[in-house]
């Protein structure tokens, strides 16, 4: 991947990058609005599967970021997309929140307990050793085990959550069968969400916050990746790892313009 300057669209994490603990950054809401002004494609991806993109673009409008709902990519909207891709019109038992349910409906699938096509296993606050039994013996019985995100944590204010990661593993024991991971640090989230605004990887960015998900990830895409260190990464954790990314940043803030673009500049002269 070239300079900065080759880079026409953009994809970045929210997490960590634009929002901490549901508080705008720094620069996140004018980076937005200079995407949005200058009809620069772009997407807020995550990892997590529990909301439906109305429900994060109002989450995120809360925080002070005006981002609309066909800009945020989530894992359950990747998932959906991959399933639907490889088997139309496909029927999957879901464990998981209605951003997965929402997504797999709009993708064409059916929900049922019935010898499902795919076990679906998303992001919930909710999980039953009811629904993981029943996860388990369809998969035995041979659906195919789809997970939205590996991630084996999630944050809350008390502390730390077990995630899908968690979930995923204990129903990988019981089966034996390893499940097939759609979100990050698999790059096919990313090659998804470019697909979705019709961006290629010679001239995509992505910003993200972890060198384990977002820049592996965009690596392995083929993408300029920016790490910001607003989340969880400083250079003790960046040395840990035997890639760099293109570029290191403070934040997000250090990618707001303070003037305008040549062409807005040659539009205005000519104008007077």
């Amino acid at each position: 991947m070239g300079t900065r300057e080759e880079v026409e669209c953009w994809l970045t994490d929210m997490d960590g990058v634009l929002v901490h603990e549901n508080q705008a950054l720094p620069g996140a809401a004018e980076l937005i609005q200079q995407w949005e002004d200058e009809s620069t494609p772009y997407l807020v991806l995550t990892n997590n599967s529990i909301f439906t993109p109305r429900d994060l673009s109002a989450r995120l409008r809360a925080s002070g970021l005006e981002v609309p709902e066909e800009r945020i990519w989530t894992s359950a909207l990747a998932t959906a997309d991959f399933c639907r891709s490889q088997m139309p019109g496909g029927s999957a038992f879901v464990i998981g929140e209605a951003g997965m349910t929402t997504a797999l409906h709009e993708a064409g699938f059916i929900m049922t307990e019935t010898a499902p096509d795919y076990v679906v296993v998303g992001e919930t606050r909710n999980y039953s050793f009811e629904a993981i039994t029943k996860a388990a013996r369809l998969i035995m019985g041979g659906a195919r085990f789809i997970v939205t995100n590996p991630d084996a944590t999630g944050p809350s204010a008390e502390g730390i959550l077990p995630a899908t990661g968690a979930i995923a593993a204990m129903i990988a024991k019981v089966t034996g069968k390893e499940p097939y991971v759609v979100g990050k640090p698999n790059p096919m989230m990313f090659r998804s969400a470019m697909n979705r605004i019709g961006a290629h990887s010679e001239n995509t960015a992505m910003i993200g916050d972890r060198m384990d998900t977002d820049i592996i990830a965009g690596i392995e895409a083929g993408l300029h990746t920016i790490l910001v260190l607003t989340g969880i990464s400083d250079q003790a954790e960046i040395d840990r790892y035997p890639f760099r990314p293109t570029e290191i940043l403070s934040g997000v803030h250090e990618l707001v313009r303070t003037e305008p673009v040549a062409s807005d500049l040659g539009d205005a002269e000519g104008r007077l």
